[in-house]
């Protein structure tokens, strides 16, 4: 079990990189050889990406990376937000000082990647920081379903960091977001992540006007 467990967490991580994209078959041998394992542990790995709706798998034709359409997307971003609003008003009232002072410098580096306009590295510290909200918040609950949301809709994440001018936005709002956590602020935290929030929506359901 636990060589299972291994394993998908390896594939779970490869193609929430992006190392799979949507759409790519998953060749058992393939895998098998990449993680160097058998085909039952390959399988069995599959069968738990399944689950968590990041792989797609059919009779007679194997198992494929998920597709997610915008409209998808914008339901899990719509049950990101419930979760996540309270997840910050956690995150305010757990957080110690050294929390605080990892979540401004946090802020700080996506400062940093924005001037840069290195759009992968703000993308990255997008998801450290809410991986840290979760984990400074002890949501064990809220934090497992977040993650697990989050996965499945990673794709669109990063075509809405590519976007111009999309992570400076993203900035100031996620900068609006530590500063109530830091400040204690549960109700205003909880209010900043909303805000970030229903602003992916936005973007996403122009997308979906557009037919993207």
């Amino acid at each position: 079990m636990a060589r299972t467990e291994s394993i998908a967490d390896d594939l779970r991580s490869d193609i929430v990189a992006g190392v799979f994209p949507a759409g790519e078959r998953l060749i058992e041998s393939q895998l098998c050889e990449r993680y160097s394992c058998g085909r039952a542990v390959t399988r069995a790995a599959l069968v738990q990406m399944e689950s968590e709706a990041l792989v797609e798998r059919q009779p007679n034709r194997g198992a494929t990376v998920r597709r997610i359409s915008v409209a998808e997307a914008i339901e899990i971003t719509e049950a990101r937000a419930v979760l996540e609003r309270l997840i910050a008003g956690r995150a305010a009232r757990h957080a110690t000082p050294c929390d605080r002072d990892e979540l401004l410098t946090i802020v700080a580096d996506m400062r940093v990647a924005v001037g840069r306009g290195d759009a992968l590295r703000y993308s990255e510290l997008n998801r450290l920081l809410h991986g840290r909200l979760r984990e400074i918040s002890h949501h064990l609950i809220a934090a497992d379903l977040v993650h697990n949301l989050r996965n499945r809709a990673v794709s669109h994440q990063y075509r809405l960091a590519m976007m111009p001018g999309r992570s400076l936005e993203s900035l100031e709002q996620h900068a609006a977001i530590v500063d109530a956590v830091v400040a204690g602020d549960e109700t205003g935290a909880a209010d900043a992540m909303d805000t970030h929030l229903r602003s992916v929506v936005d973007v996403l359901s122009r997308w979906g006007d557009a037919g993207q």
